[in-house]
């Protein structure tokens, strides 16, 4: 008859369990370094909302003012007709209207309108900023860049996203 050996303990081996521990880090380090892409992603997505809210407001705007836009009359680098706007449309009730990442109120910086033969650059200036908002009329959206257009009831806005680029939306 053979014996059996009585000795042997159960349990787990060391490098089973290093192994698990291995893996599990490995998990976690992943995690790590994925969630801060995944919340760039969500505020980029929040602006991009924000904008689009925007420019339903502006038509808004536009319906109940006979087609005029809130910088109606002012000239280039001048907000003040914004500073309403935004209070009336775009705050009213209660509402906020802020960039994602530092909870401030976003600026409207620049009114620019685009001639024929130019459309500012987006890429410089105030405009690489985050928060501040661009605008600019006579435009319509070619990528990232405002474009001229004609029509004075057309515009283009700017804003720089977190992860890459800029975002541009036209009514």
């Amino acid at each position: 008859m053979a014996k059996q050996n009585t000795n042997s303990k159960k349990g787990f081996t060391i490098i089973e369990v290093v192994l698990v521990l291995a893996i599990a880090g490995l998990i976690f380090l992943m995690v790590f370094i994925a969630l801060p892409a995944l919340q760039r992603s969500q505020r980029d997505t929040q602006r991009r909302d924000d904008m689009a809210r925007f420019m339903s407001q502006i038509n808004q705007y536009q319906a109940n003012n006979a087609g005029k836009l809130p910088h109606d009359g002012l000239t280039t680098g001048q907000t003040g007709a914004y500073t309403t706007f935004i209070s009336n449309y775009l705050k009213a009730g209660g509402d906020t209207f802020a960039d994602p990442s530092t909870g401030s109120d976003y600026q409207v910086v620049k009114f620019t309108k685009c001639t024929s033969s130019a459309c500012a650059n987006t890429t410089t200036g105030d405009d690489a900023q985050m928060g501040k908002i661009s605008v600019y009329s006579n435009a319509k959206c070619n990528g990232e860049a405002p474009q001229y257009i004609q029509g004075d009831r057309k515009i283009a806005i700017t804003l720089k996203l977190e992860g890459a680029g800029i975002y541009c939306g036209n009514n």
